[in-house]
């Protein structure tokens, strides 16, 4: 048996309409849910009832979504100020497009290279250009040249005086060197004076132990 459709019209029925408004809005609000929860979106239902009732469905909060649909209406009214805008961002980038390639040309230039559409006057510009540069490029140059001399300077000042500290410790070592020679050299003389004051009795201690001796033996002779 094939089911009628219904004719999409009001019901003049007044207990009829009422159920099948009871009906559809809870389908309704039923593919509402599922289509939150499947699609990921943000949904608010309102619907009145002939009677005047409420009936409301949100998959957040409903005033957020009333909030959010606020904003998007506003956004809506006013695309004239969004073409406004693109148009100053272009203008702006066709703005620094040229710059840019002018700077880029302004280099080459000054490197030499693309000069065949220049004047007299414009090559005269740019020689005193590259003059200015190269001026301010030997100044620079000077500066950091005074500064590794003046480093060198203080450098060589701190050697000098290392140098001067160790020639005293040098001075300081061989001053005690000298007189550590000299006091050998005295404590030898002093030996030597002592040994040559004891040979006279060193010999008479000699002469009388060979006396002794000899005439041990000739008293053993006899």
């Amino acid at each position: 048996m094939v089911r009628q459709r219904i004719p999409i019209k009001r019901i003049d029925n007044t207990s009829a309409r009422q159920v099948t408004f009871s009906k559809r809005r809870r389908g309704l609000f039923k593919k509402a849910r599922e289509l939150s929860v499947l699609c990921d979106a943000e949904i608010g239902l309102i619907v009145f009832s002939s009677t005047g009732k409420l009936f409301d469905y949100s998959s957040s909060r409903m005033t957020q979504v009333i909030q959010r649909h606020e904003l998007h209406a506003q956004k809506i009214e006013k695309p004239e100020q969004s073409s406004v805008q693109l148009q100053s961002e272009g203008g702006t980038y066709s703005m620094l497009s040229k710059d840019l390639t002018d700077r880029t040309q302004e280099l080459r230039q000054l490197k030499g290279e693309e000069l065949e559409g220049l004047s007299l006057e414009e090559l005269g510009r740019l020689e005193r250009q590259v003059e200015r540069g190269q001026i301010r490029v030997r100044q620079k140059k000077g500066e950091m040249l005074c500064k590794v001399i003046a480093a060198l300077k203080a450098k060589e000042t701190r050697l000098e005086e290392e140098n001067a500290r160790l020639n005293e410790q040098v001075n300081n070592m061989s001053g005690e060197h000298a007189s550590l020679k000299n006091l050998c050299k005295y404590s030898e003389s002093i030996n030597k004076n002592r040994c040559s004051a004891d040979a006279p009795y060193q010999d008479y201690d000699t002469i009388y132990d060979t006396c002794l001796r000899l005439g041990l033996s000739v008293y053993r002779g006899s």
